[in-house]
């Protein structure tokens, strides 16, 4: 007579109706497009000296919330802080209603650290004020910070952008190591392009031999000595990560081509940047396709990979 073996009974995650998988999907890109914008208003802040326009003051500007007629610095800085209480209250939307959906789900994760990493943010962001590092102020400690603040920015974006992806494709997938050389090598990327981008507002030049020439000046400031690296290491992650969304093609062609083509698109707005000597408005579509190549990226790289083709 057989065996009868009981096993615990198991409670599979309850799956999500294809309803609920777009509409939660399409909230959570439209809160990813936001906290887009406001990290390329952040970019704006800096490309324009406006950091102290609200004064050493934070949460509230120049320490009351309603005034009079104010400085373009002072409007540029107030919108910031105005959009990103909006965020604020755009990703507590999000956390609640991943935490309606069925337990385990990875939107779930992903939510939470998005709140997380929102936090973080709005502490930087405050140290940067509190601390005087904006406007004209040069030092490694505006650099150390800007880096810090630049990493928790894309981390917070490639958390939204799982939670947009795991509504749709399930749980969270193993990622290649070539994936985390790839995030790594995009983020080393960013954080000379923030320095390089900081060197350029605080040390104008009005050619591009004179660009050089500073560069290379003995005694440069470290922003200037990585905005003379930055084109190459671009040009070098660039190609690398070409090559790398071409291995995924079996995986997904279409992201795959996305990360080609904001790559490629990036490459050429650095170049322009470059011969127009950095005007705000190229700064701006620089660092809107840099977070453009960085989602796209996270994105692919959460991607299930298929098996070895069959002999």
């Amino acid at each position: 007579m057989p065996i009868a073996v009981h096993t615990p009974a198991s409670h599979p995650t309850t799956p999500l109706t294809d309803h609920e998988s777009r509409t939660f999907g399409r909230f959570a890109a439209f809160v990813l497009a936001w906290t887009a914008l406001v990290a390329l208003e952040g970019g704006l802040v800096r490309a324009t000296g406006s950091g102290a326009g609200c004064g050493n003051n934070w949460p509230l500007c120049n320490g009351q919330v309603v005034f009079g007629t104010p400085a373009l610095a002072t409007i540029i800085e107030f919108a910031h802080r105005s959009l990103t209480g909006i965020d604020s209250a755009l990703i507590v939307a999000l956390v609640v209603w991943a935490f309606r959906l069925p337990r385990g789900h990875g939107a779930r994760l992903a939510s939470t650290l998005s709140a997380v990493f929102l936090v973080t943010e709005a502490l930087i962001g405050a140290a940067l004020v509190k601390f005087g590092l904006v406007v004209n102020d040069a030092s490694v400690a505006r650099g150390v910070v800007l880096s810090i603040h630049l990493t928790n920015t894309l981390t917070l974006l490639a958390c939204l952008t799982l939670a947009l992806l795991w509504s749709f494709n399930g749980p969270p997938v193993r990622v290649p190591p070539k994936g985390w050389i790839s995030l790594a090598a995009v983020l080393l990327l960013e954080m000379t392009g923030s320095l390089a981008a900081l060197a350029d507002t605080l040390y104008p030049v009005h050619s591009l031999s004179a660009g050089l020439a500073q560069d290379f000046q003995s005694g440069a400031n470290f922003s200037v000595r990585l905005r003379a690296i930055h084109p190459f290491l671009a040009v070098a992650v660039g190609l690398w990560l070409i090559w790398y969304a071409k291995s995924r093609f079996r995986d997904t062609l279409n992201l795959s081509t996305i990360v080609m083509a904001a790559v490629v698109a990036q490459l050429f707005a650095g170049i322009f940047n470059l011969l127009l000597l950095v005007p705000v408005w190229t700064q701006m579509i620089h660092l809107l396709l840099a977070y453009a190549v960085w989602i796209a990226l996270v994105a692919l790289c959460w991607q299930p990979m298929r098996g070895p083709k069959p002999a």
